[in-house]
């Protein structure tokens, strides 16, 4: 079977799309239509449905898009070897992690990884769904929980937990809350409840939203929470990891915060010999003991 074919057919399932799938193998949509036709053809099957909204994988098409995906996995798997075996750390790496952590405390640090291996190229996928790493969503991930997983190799990193902030300025101006009470007087700033968030987050939030809250600000993810502090919106629910890199925000209500939450680096056990994942994981263990050190000189 012609292997040019089954990639586009593959970008096209991917994608859902011919356009977007032509966008990525850089070909015209016409292009990736004859391919896609052809294959049909060879095989005496049809592998989409077409409609308004774009393309939907037939029973067959299913069954092509679960045997090229194990394809694409194995030749990354052999592709990531092979660069591995080099002496020299170079190629892509693909971090994921969730937006807050990502954003506020891993991007502002990755200065110092590229100052010693300027040949990476690092892809950071910030979301808050978990990546599948067995499957090569991603190469390594740092995740707010101990993955379930067994095939992957984790390493405990650091904790944090979810605290209440608010700008110098704000406090300043509108005085400093002394207990959930005080609530009446100002503005929450935090995540929905019921958002994507660690679980110790979402348990913190409930827990204050329990009290006379007259004024509220939610926003799905932490940069956005930030913000709102920053901009003297209120007081917020933010990880205790931002008070080094932003000296502005002050702890206020020092008895509330969340449970602990872990904080852990996991990749594929197939990685284990990747230098590319040394590279970024030594890296990280660097930055958290500088963290941990100029906590303790705090």
């Amino acid at each position: 079977m012609d292997w040019d074919k089954l990639r586009i057919f593959h970008a096209v399932a991917d994608a859902g799309s011919l356009t977007h799938a032509g966008d990525t193998l850089h070909l015209s949509q016409s292009a990736v239509s004859r391919q896609v036709r052809a294959l049909e053809e060879q095989l005496n099957a049809t592998l989409f449905h077409r409609h308004a909204r774009g393309l939907i994988l037939t029973e067959q098409g299913e069954l092509l898009f679960d045997a090229t995906r194990a394809m694409v996995k194995r030749l990354d798997t052999a592709t990531a070897r092979i660069r591995d075996s080099e002496e020299e750390v170079f190629g892509e790496l693909r971090v994921t992690t969730t937006t807050g952590f990502g954003s506020l405390w891993l991007a502002p640090r990755l200065s110092a990884l590229y100052e010693k291996y300027p040949d990476l190229k690092i892809d950071l996928m910030l979301e808050e769904r978990v990546l599948d790493l067995p499957m090569r969503e991603a190469d390594v991930a740092i995740r707010m929980k101990e993955p379930s997983q067994a095939d992957l190799i984790r390493k405990r990193l650091m904790s944090v937990r979810m605290c209440l902030y608010a700008s110098r300025s704000y406090l300043d101006a509108r005085g400093t809350p002394q207990h959930l009470g005080d609530f009446a007087d100002h503005r929450l700033i935090c995540q929905n409840p019921t958002s994507t968030q660690v679980g110790a987050g979402a348990t913190l939030v409930q827990e204050i939203m329990s009290h006379d809250i007259p004024s509220l600000l939610t926003v799905n993810n932490y940069f956005g929470v930030l913000q709102g502090v920053l901009s003297n919106l209120g007081v917020g629910v933010l990880p205790d990891y931002l008070t080094q890199d932003f000296p502005d925000l002050v702890r206020v209500m020092p008895e509330v915060e969340s449970g602990e939450v872990p904080v852990f680096l996991a990749y594929p056990e197939e990685l284990r010999q990747s230098k590319r994942i040394a590279a970024f994981r030594d890296f990280v263990q660097d930055e958290i003991i500088a963290y941990r050190k100029r906590l303790r000189d705090q």
